[in-house]
């Protein structure tokens, strides 16, 4: 069995935060660990075959994860829930785009600039995360579609942030989701 199919998902009984490998992650090159809130909800690709897996093997999968500098990454109707739990949200997105609307409560520090027809790091990110930001403090990070967000939490990760969660589709699926925004 081709390791796509062998882990298109991962959905863990018993707890309350659980993660799962997505197939379209693994198709993509991205070995992603996403943590889902309620298994029972879970709406991510039905067809796809369940596996219970003990406690051990969840624990050894995050840290192998995050020790090697990959993020978690969520649903954004499991953000929305751990932003009502008390995590914090950074949007990475350009000020232009946070002050076109954002997500309730976000903090705003640009992953990159837009430079002319491009795009350009913002070399003081971590400083201005940090700024902003203990270590241990349970942030997700969001973006526009969550591709800016997913570098900017491995930049986080590698720094020594320990509780970083990535949103995966970022605010368009935030607002898609009609979860909560302000302009």
């Amino acid at each position: 069995m081709e390791a796509t199919s062998l882990f298109s998902s991962v959905c863990l009984t018993g707890s309350s935060l659980v993660p799962l490998l997505c197939h379209q992650n693994l198709n993509h090159g991205r070995n992603v660990l996403s943590l889902l809130a309620n298994p029972q909800r879970c709406s991510i690709a039905t067809s796809h075959r369940k596996m219970s897996i003990c406690p051990n093997l969840k624990a050894s999968l995050k840290g192998n994860l995050e020790a090697a500098g990959v993020p978690a990454s969520v649903p954004v109707r499991v953000a929305h829930e751990l932003l009502q739990a008390g995590h914090r949200y950074l949007d990475v997105r350009t000020p232009e785009e946070f002050s076109a609307g954002h997500a309730t409560g976000a903090i705003n520090i640009p992953y990159m600039y837009r430079v002319g027809s491009g795009m350009k790091k913002n070399p003081d990110f971590v400083k201005e995360v940090s700024s902003h930001f203990g270590k241990y403090d349970e942030i997700i990070v969001g973006c526009q579609s969550g591709k800016r967000s997913l570098l900017a939490a491995t930049d986080l990760l590698d720094v020594g942030f320990t509780a970083i969660t990535d949103i995966a589709g970022g605010y368009a699926a935030w607002k898609q989701n009609e979860l909560p925004t302000e302009e």
